[in-house]
């Protein structure tokens, strides 16, 4: 509990700003490791994002259930998800070739006209 106490005031002393983590060091060890390294896309959430996103997983993802946690509307409900959503990076699981990969592989010959205008349609 000590941890999150810890983390609580970091993020009261730095007022939100972006940080940079530059020295790791292994708990059970005696290891650190000195860098730059940005923390997770989670761990850059206001803390108050990081309860609700916490709060939506152990609900199973059920915004029934976050409507009685918090006593809010399912509207606000998908207002927030929303807003955090949108300060996240996705990964596609399914990219779409780029268009000058498409074209090059054109060029080599490794495909046809008509395949590469299929995939520049994402056909």
């Amino acid at each position: 509990m000590a941890e999150t106490k810890d983390w609580q005031e970091l993020i009261r002393f730095t007022q939100g700003a972006p940080l940079v983590v530059e020295r790791v060091r292994l708990a059970d060890r005696d290891i650190a490791l000195e860098g730059q390294f940005v923390l997770p896309q989670l761990a850059r959430l206001s803390s108050d994002d990081q309860v609700f996103v916490a709060a939506f997983l152990r609900s199973h993802g059920s915004i029934k259930e976050m409507e009685q946690v918090f006593g809010v509307s399912y509207p606000t409900v998908k207002a927030r998800l929303n807003r955090i959503a949108a300060q996240l990076e996705f990964v596609d699981t399914d990219p779409q070739p780029l268009r000058n990969e498409i074209l090059d592989r054109l060029d080599r010959g490794e495909i046809s006209a008509a395949d590469a205008i299929r995939q520049l349609e994402g056909k």
